[in-house]
């Protein structure tokens, strides 16, 4: 830990010369001032860890006059005042005004130690009431709601890693909530006074992916009339979150490595190094070992990002025997007083045989899709009692219908034919990655791993059409 900073302002320059040899014999740093109107100067320009004033510096201000100037200035700095009588009138006053103490002169060097290290102790022990209040005021559950042991380990990590700058990888399903991970710890951070800045990296080509990220200077490409900062540099002294960004190209990739790396980077088109104090924070519904292996991802940047990793669970499995850990459950009546019809001030009611079929579904979508489903059924309802057949899942179950590994495991036993099978989960992938991307077919196609053309003659055998989609999600 660095020396604490001493600035002393007096006029003599004995009592200085005294001050400097005892305050760097007592292992502070030392700085002086020979008038008020200096002290102030310096602490503005440079606040010290604590001020030594003398309370008469003639013919400029007085020690009182010192302390005013710092509160106008909003300037936080601890005071201790010299005082040629420990019972002053002006030593009084100093003290009504905010100094934290006052010393007699002539000094008496232990108890002028004593007095010193009294305070920045008092200061310690202030930060650490505050940082105790901050964490107790955050509390990863009061947006994410979850009860099942598994939520927990994800509430007791983000605790855990909040307040370092270790580069965090959030992996999970699409729905499970990455992002609202990559926000709580944002919020428990360090960082939370800085700004939080967003990148869906599944939704943008990558010459504009990579234009996003970095910025771009005036006339680095036809349609660049003027510069522009990226992400990255608008979230300095912030958090950066890269959502999916598994669906970055190789070329990007390597161009992030670098910042991971280095903090610098250049705007695209430019060759001046930017410098970026930044926390990253990336999301992926893809499992990276296996995009790895498979050379989708750079292995060099999935140990980069893999400092510290978060896996989310799926909403299947968060279900739970005892009815208070069972998190299906828990999210129901959660977003039952969400989403309340028309405003109501209560919040609509469900039956036991609704909310038995609710507790059944196997849930593709995760929370997000059971969201939707209790929304709509507020709606269809009119916010009173919800019944079953209120409860629509996002593909109706009609023969043939692929919801998850047990439907899947009905149709074989069914003796569906394979082929069949194939073209109903093609169906419902060509669905979800639409709608994921909010209806941008070059998006949609690269998170399938297909050519914008293939993506689109895909669409058209299986008639897929905005109406097809919108129901989808």
């Amino acid at each position: 830990m660095a020396a604490k900073r001493i600035l002393v302002a007096d006029d003599e320059p004995a009592v200085l010369s005294l001050l400097e040899t005892f305050l760097t014999e007592e292992g502070y740093r030392f700085e002086a001032a020979r008038s008020g109107e200096e002290a102030v100067e310096k602490a503005k320009a440079d606040p010290p860890d604590l001020m030594l004033v003398d309370v008469y510096m003639p013919p400029g201000i007085d020690g009182l006059e010192v302390i005013k100037q710092l509160h106008e200035e909003k300037l936080d700095v601890p005071v201790i005042m010299f005082t040629a009588g420990g019972s002053s009138q002006m030593a009084i006053e100093a003290m009504q005004l905010g100094a934290y103490d006052y010393v007699a002169k002539p000094f008496d060097l232990d108890e002028l130690a004593l007095t010193i290290k009294r305070l920045f102790e008092h200061e310690e022990l202030q930060r650490q009431v505050h940082e105790l209040r901050e964490q107790l005021r955050f509390d990863p559950a009061d947006r994410m709601i979850g009860r099942h042991p598994k939520m927990l380990e994800v509430f007791k990590m983000i605790g855990r890693i909040a307040r370092s700058d270790a580069t965090v990888l959030i992996m999970g399903e699409t729905g499970t909530g990455k992002e609202l991970v990559a926000e709580q710890i944002h919020r428990a951070s360090n960082r939370r006074g800085g700004p939080l800045v967003k990148v869906a990296c599944a939704t943008l080509p990558e010459t504009l992916l990579e234009s996003e990220l970095f910025g771009h200077e005036k006339g680095a490409f036809t349609s660049a009339i003027a510069q522009r900062k990226g992400r990255f540099e608008l979230a300095h002294k912030g958090t950066i979150f890269l959502d999916e960004m598994g669906e970055m190209t190789l070329s990007t990739q390597r161009k992030l490595l670098r910042v991971l790396q280095e903090r610098e980077f250049e705007r695209v088109g430019g060759s001046i190094p930017i410098k970026v104090d930044v926390r990253v924070i990336a999301a992926t519904n893809k499992w990276l070992p296996d995009e790895v292996a498979k050379g989708n991802f750079r292995e060099d940047l999935y140990y980069r990002l893999n400092v510290v990793t978060i896996n989310m669970p799926p909403l299947r499995e968060r279900r739970h025997e005892d009815p208070n850990l069972d998190d299906v459950r828990n999210l129901t009546f959660h977003f039952l007083n969400k989403h309340r019809f028309n405003h109501s001030p209560t919040p609509a009611r469900i039956s036991e045989e609704a909310l038995q079929k609710v507790l059944e579904h196997d849930y593709p979508g995760n929370v997000r899709e059971l969201e939707n489903v209790i929304e709509r059924a507020v709606v269809m309802s009119q916010g009173g009692l919800i019944m079953p057949e209120h409860i629509v899942f996002t593909e109706a179950p009609v023969p043939g219908a692929i919801a998850g590994p047990v439907e899947i495991e009905q149709a074989v036993r069914r003796g569906q034919p394979l082929d069949d099978l194939l073209a109903t989960v093609e169906r419902r992938a060509l669905q979800f990655a639409l709608n994921e991307a909010g209806g941008n077919h070059t998006a949609a196609a690269r998170m399938l791993g297909l050519e914008r053309a293939d993506f689109e003659a895909r669409l058209t055998r299986h008639d897929i059409g905005p109406a097809d989609t919108a129901a989808a999600g």
